[in-house]
């Protein structure tokens, strides 16, 4: 199957066609969200032959889907609630993408669980991590990890030695997986308009429109770059939203829905360097769980969990919810962190379900994690659950929102591997000759491999063409100058900020938000936009503001005045106001 760009042609061609389903060609489907489970439900209704549309107010994965742990993994935390099917479900949808559906964004990473009693405690979580274990060999086929093993104190200070000597007395080393969440949404959405999908960035849903039953039969969506503003019709429209939930459904005008709060979590990230260690860590918190995750060049930590009650869009990581983590990690690390060793931050908003739903709500309670309800006919609402879960959450949305007819139309997702995936095998054998044949180290065709995956090949057929893209960025070497083409060209971006926050990491990856680039960046996008000199140093000052106002908000303790100093930035492309947030985000 041939991949299909995202362009900003192709999505002008997406707004053409939602238009039209205004004017007598009706959607099956309309999607509003565009984060892993609104892109999950795109392409498991594209993949069962229905006419499929999705918009998002804002870019791809712009909110809490770029923003997690970035893990992949099955929840040892639900085994201490005896949730044993909920960890099967998850470890299973793990396996999938580690050996199916995406081997080249999901990759194994193993984590020490350090143990304070080498008697009880070791039975206690060894027991515990041999169920998970069993649960996910329980999946067929062949196991896609290791199985757990006890380590002794020594071992434990071979495979980390910045582990405080007296933190633990030993581990149980068990697998999960990590992932780069951006990327598995924008693949997603590239494999749903591969399949035929009509996809539409920065568009918000500003109403949801009724037939005279009082049945939900579309939207009105309003292009944020032109400011035009249009009616699709849909037989189903299906809210996914995450935290903008009871936003969304109100603009059904209807008491009825499911019930969301959102809570603040947020990762630091430290140089490799600073802690020497070739695992990750697991440690158990008065609150939660925190998590020290190997990152290529970089650790990850985190993260907190706290309720959030500003607005939605900017989510902030306050000076006292970093100080938290340095804290935590700090309780077992050997060479104490400090503000100093902190390189990047970001804060995101998990959508917590709340117990039932509103009155006169329809609804199927799926798992303990996510719920899909109708609040009024024609209009279904999932909410909850994670990113490890999300084909299960599409799958669940689309077989309500289908009702009967979902028996003769199966889900096919459990088979259909992402853009990128077939053929990934074959390019990771050839490593060594790609590297010698462009000139790139092991770790620069190892990193492109784990975003591209297959994909690579028209990474290197624009450096055929083009010597000078095969060149790292001067500013940001761990990039080549080809990627961010290529997110210009095939990766749906419209904004500089789109490059720097979600087709790269650059945003918290570097100690400068990636600035350091940003005039090589803004070259390579404009010249493939077509933007003038003007519009370039309009995009490259929005950037700059942007973190200029994030730096400063991370300095302050308070979420209020945080928020209040990071809201001095203004938005390039501003959403319409519809009541405390907007929808489709």
């Amino acid at each position: 199957m041939r991949t299909a760009a995202l362009t900003p042609q192709t999505r002008q061609h997406a707004l053409e066609a939602l238009a039209d389903s205004g004017q007598g060609r009706e959607l099956d489907i309309l999607v509003i969200g565009g984060g892993v489970t609104g892109a999950g439900i795109a392409l498991d209704a594209v993949t069962r032959g229905l006419r499929v549309g999705i918009v998002e107010a804002q870019d791809w994965a712009s909110g809490t889907s770029s923003r997690s742990s970035k893990l992949v993994h099955g929840g040892l935390r639900y085994l201490q609630m005896l949730d044993f099917h909920l960890v099967h479900e998850a470890l299973t949808e793990r396996d999938l993408l580690l050996k199916r559906i995406a081997p080249h964004l999901v990759r194994p990473v193993s984590f020490l669980y350090p143990l304070e009693n080498a008697y009880w405690e070791r039975a206690y979580v060894g027991a515990g991590v041999a169920l998970y274990d069993t649960l996910a060999s329980i999946a067929p086929g062949k196991r896609a990890m290791p199985w757990h093993r006890h380590v002794s104190r020594a071992g434990m200070e071979r495979l980390f030695p910045d582990l405080r000597h007296d933190a633990a007395v030993g581990a149980v080393r068990y697998y999960d997986a990590s992932v780069d969440d951006a990327r598995l949404v924008e693949t997603l959405i590239r494999t749903a308009v591969s399949y035929g999908a009509h996809a539409a960035s920065r568009t918000q849903v500003v109403e949801l429109t009724k037939r005279g039953t009082g049945v939900v039969d579309g939207a009105v969506l309003q292009d944020l770059e032109t400011g035009e503003r249009f009616t699709c019709k849909a037989d189903q429209v299906i809210n996914a939203t995450g935290v903008w939930t009871e936003e969304t459904e109100a603009l059904a005008d209807t008491d009825g829905g499911l019930h969301v709060l959102a809570s603040k979590g947020i990762h630091i990230v430290v140089p490799r360097d600073r802690i020497r260690g070739d695992v990750g860590l697991i440690l158990q918190t008065e609150k939660s769980v925190l998590f020290v995750i190997p990152w290529s060049r970089y650790w990850v930590i985190g993260t907190t969990d706290t309720e959030w009650k500003q607005q939605l869009v900017h989510p902030v990581a306050t000076s006292a919810d970093i100080d938290y983590v340095i804290d935590h990690a700090n309780a077992v690390l050997a060479r104490p962190l400090t503000r100093d060793d902190v390189i990047g931050v970001w804060a995101g908003l998990r959508p917590l379900l709340q117990p039932g739903t509103k009155e006169g709500t329809s609804s199927a309670k799926v798992s303990r994690e996510h719920t899909v309800a109708s609040p009024t006919p024609g209009l279904t609402v999932i909410a909850g659950g994670k990113l490890t879960t999300y084909r299960v959450m599409a799958k669940d949305a689309v077989d309500f929102a289908l009702g009967e007819r979902a028996a003769s139309l199966p889900s096919l997702t459990d088979r259909i591997a992402l853009a990128g995936a077939e053929g990934h095998a074959v390019l990771q054998r050839q490593a060594r000759q790609i590297g010698a044949a462009y000139g790139w180290t092991s770790a620069m065709v190892d990193h492109l491999l784990h975003r591209y995956g297959a994909l690579l090949a028209e990474i290197m057929d624009s450096v055929d063409a083009d010597p000078s893209l095969g060149r790292p960025l001067e500013g940001a070497p761990a990039y080549l100058r080809a990627e961010i083409a290529y997110a210009a060209t095939h990766e749906g971006v419209l904004h500089l900020e789109d490059v720097m926050l979600h087709r790269t990491r650059l945003v918290y990856e570097q100690r400068d938000r990636g600035l350091a680039a940003i005039e090589e960046i803004a070259d390579l996008v404009a010249e493939r936009l077509g933007w003038d000199a003007g519009r370039r140093q309009t995009e490259i000052d929005s950037y700059r503001a942007r973190c200029e106002a994030d730096e400063q908000a991370s300095f302050v303790a308070d979420d209020a005045e945080a928020e209040a100093v990071r809201l001095q930035a203004a938005d390039l492309v501003p959403l319409v106001p519809l009541g405390r947030t907007p929808a489709g985000t």
